[in-house]
């Protein structure tokens, strides 16, 4: 009945992660708000309170996944939901002044006696498992509605796993198998057991033939001590028992507890809003850049308002044994359901008005098109979105899925990106290298920019907000796969906009639009949705070629713009680009619409080492000593993920498996099958970084917010 040993633990573990919350706080109070002009030493501040925020968040997210009670719960995910938000703003700040993306912290790390190779976990960005429990039956639900709608419009076949059968011979030889395993525990079982009483005969003979000892009067003595300290403890569970039944004196209950007699109450750190913006072009001139931290952030509010009212938070950190059936705070509830109430009519009586004013612009526009025959087009468009008004949801999204825009998300996590760490950021750039930014650095903001803001509605609304990211890279480094990675860690609908997609599917000058406004619709009421485009760069392309001039790829273009306006910041919608040919594009509309621009590199050797061992591994091959992983990952150097798996798949077929227990595997297997393939050649990398350096210089002159990525 009484509280668990996790429970204890991972309520230890949320009392030491608000501590170091604390601690972090104050330290950004003492240090942040004083004048700094020094860009090195603001970033190092900054990179320093990014790892610690990261640690909070790791120990916040685990207990919040572990703890039971539910109130708890709910000031954890406070907290959680703030701090993950104060991570956001700190990343932007870290990009402003760094002018890159991608950051080389090892040096840090190692003042912060943290190594990139053993601590890897302390600046890997976790995922929350709340994102997908806390709503994994909806999810399963819309699963089976997805496969079947797919199956009715032919888009998907039944898949059965076939069952491999039996001959009689092997079903004898499991039952022997199974039956010789259950005799030899038995009688393994009954020798111990004999072993054990002969054991304990022989030592009784030799007490009495010796006599009692001093051991005996030990073990005596402990008898007698520790019948007593049960007794105790007996009594005061009783006691206990009889305060929680409401059958004992509050005296009675004081004298047990005598610390629950002072008036406990938390501290509230706050930051009163402040002037002072931040300015990073205009630090050499002389301007403080340090002062935005607190006061422009708006995740803090959300972090530790949660102290004003939650007076109790220090009883529940102290000895709750009494609570064994850790039960809920009815005066919290009360309190919280009449703000819900007051929101609930708020909105009703908000509803009730804006109906009202619809019916009124519709009465004001019937009598306008009564004496104006003008603008017939957008009378039709208008009439077309109305029409889509009085439909249901999941009527929109049948058809949606019927026509192949709303599509089953892979099952593929974001760790199942593998990828090292560039633990020589540093030393590169000292000796005015520029380094190429690594897999880990891409799967960091993936998950910062993609899969937090998804995962959370607090985070989207009050967090740097992030609406279009565009994944640019040679093939087969692993686009499309980090796109399935967001829908699965965040459980959010796929709609496939590609050219190839849509071509032919919402023919007629507002097909198009018409077709958007049903997507945005379903991806605004079913959030978390992701939106996404391959080769988006045919629809941004200078010039169509005749192949593709049916496909239309063009025709989004103007709408796209207009697509990421309607999106607010709460509507959990991220439109996710990815290209293999940027250079194709026309790079002022091009920058319009994609907020964020990510290069993603072919590997390097420290990732190739890893990929190697872990797709042969994953494809049932086995390493042994004639199988030279260093070598393979050195002469895989110019060739990306996709080539890897396909060189591997090519020389683990069903054959070769079957021979492997007497022909182990041998390093010149894989250089023949990857030599077959093309790798990503000089010029094509060095073509792709002249043009994301005009892409980004082009966003940077067109929104303050955008950065340009030192590496290019």
């Amino acid at each position: 009945l009484y509280p668990t040993i996790s429970s204890d633990t991972y309520n230890k573990v949320w009392t030491d992660a608000q501590k170091d919350l604390d601690i972090q706080l104050q330290r950004e109070r003492e240090e942040f708000l004083q004048p700094e002009k020094d860009r090195v030493k603001v970033f190092k501040m900054l990179v320093t309170s990014y790892i610690k925020y990261m640690q909070i968040f790791r120990n916040l997210e685990m207990a919040y996944d572990q703890l039971i009670h539910q109130q708890k719960r709910t000031v954890i995910r406070q907290v959680l939901d703030g701090v993950m938000g104060r991570i956001l703003e700190v990343k932007k700040e870290m990009v402003g002044l760094d002018n890159s993306e991608f950051h080389y912290i090892d040096n840090i790390l190692e003042d912060l006696k943290l190594l990139p190779q053993l601590d890897s976990e302390d600046i890997e960005v976790p995922i929350p498992r709340y994102f997908i429990k806390e709503k994994l039956e909806v999810l399963q639900q819309r699963e089976k509605i997805l496969d079947q709608i797919l199956l009715d419009a032919g888009l998907q076949t039944q898949v059965n796993k076939p069952l491999k059968a039996m001959t009689f011979e092997e079903a004898i030889k499991v039952i022997q198998v199974a039956e010789r395993a259950r005799q030899g525990r038995c009688r393994a079982a009954f020798m111990k057991q004999i072993y054990l009483e002969e054991k304990k005969d022989r030592q009784t003979k030799l007490q009495v033939q010796m006599g009692p000892g001093p051991d005996d009067a030990a073990t005596c003595i402990q008898k007698v001590w520790r019948g007593y300290i049960q007794r105790k403890k007996t009594e005061k569970m009783r006691e206990e028992e009889m305060i929680f039944l409401g059958m004992v004196s509050i005296c009675l209950f004081f004298r047990l507890f005598p610390m629950y007699m002072a008036d406990v109450e938390t501290g509230c750190v706050e930051f009163a809003p402040g002037s002072g913006a931040f300015d990073p072009g205009m630090t050499e001139q002389g301007n403080v850049i340090n002062q935005f931290l607190i006061h422009n952030s708006r995740t803090l509010e959300v972090s530790y308002s949660w102290n004003k009212e939650a007076k109790w938070r220090n009883q529940w950190l102290l000895d709750e044994g009494w609570d064994f059936l850790q039960d809920h705070d009815p005066e919290l509830i009360k309190e919280e359901k009449r703000e819900e109430v007051e929101e609930e009519i708020r909105v009703q009586v908000d509803e009730l008005m804006q109906k009202k004013l619809e019916n009124l612009k519709l009465a004001v526009d019937g009598e306008k098109s009564d004496k104006q025959k003008k603008g017939k087009k957008s009378e039709k468009v208008r009439a077309a979105m109305m029409s889509l008004v009085h439909r249901t949801i999941d009527s929109l999204y049948r058809e949606l899925a019927e026509e192949g825009l709303l599509i089953k998300a892979k099952t593929v996590n974001l760790s199942d990106y593998v990828g090292e760490y560039s633990y020589l950021g540093t030393t590169l750039r000292q000796a005015d290298t520029e380094p190429m930014p690594s897999l880990a650095d891409v799967r960091q903001l993936i998950a910062l920019y993609g899969i937090l803001p998804l995962g959370s509605q607090t985070v989207h609304e009050k967090a740097p907000l992030v609406k279009a990211l565009l994944l640019a890279g040679p093939a087969g480094v692993g686009k499309k796969m980090l796109v399935h990675a967001i829908c699965t860690e965040t459980g959010a609908n796929l709609f496939n906009l590609s050219a190839s997609n849509i071509a032919g599917k919402y023919p007629g000058k507002n097909g198009v639009q018409i077709m958007l406004h049903m997507v945005l619709k379903v991806a605004k009421q079913l959030q978390p949705s992701v939106v996404w485009i391959g080769d988006t760069e045919k629809i941004f392309s200078k010039a169509v070629p005749k192949a593709e001039e049916e496909m239309n790829p063009k025709q989004l273009e103007k709408i796209l713009p207009k697509f990421l306006k309607a999106l607010k910041a709460q509507d959990r919608v991220l439109l996710v680009g990815t290209t293999n040919r940027p250079f194709d594009a026309k790079l002022k509309p091009f920058c319009k619409v994609y907020q964020k621009i990510i290069l993603i590199p072919r590997p390097d050797y420290a990732s190739r080492f890893v990929l190697w061992k872990h797709i042969i591994l994953q494809n049932g091959g086995a390493i042994t000593n004639l199988l030279n992983i260093s070598c393979l990952a050195k002469v895989s150097d110019g060739f990306t993920q996709g080539h890897i798996v396909q060189a591997v798949q090519a020389v683990l077929s069903e054959l070769r498996l079957l021979q492997m227990t007497r022909k182990p595997l041998k390093t010149a297997e894989f250089m023949t099958s990857l030599a077959r393939q093309d790798p990503v050649y000089k010029e094509e990398e060095e073509t792709f970084k002249v043009t994301l350096r005009a892409m980004l210089t082009g966003c940077l002159s067109s929104s303050p917010a955008m950065s340009l990525s030192r590496h290019i």
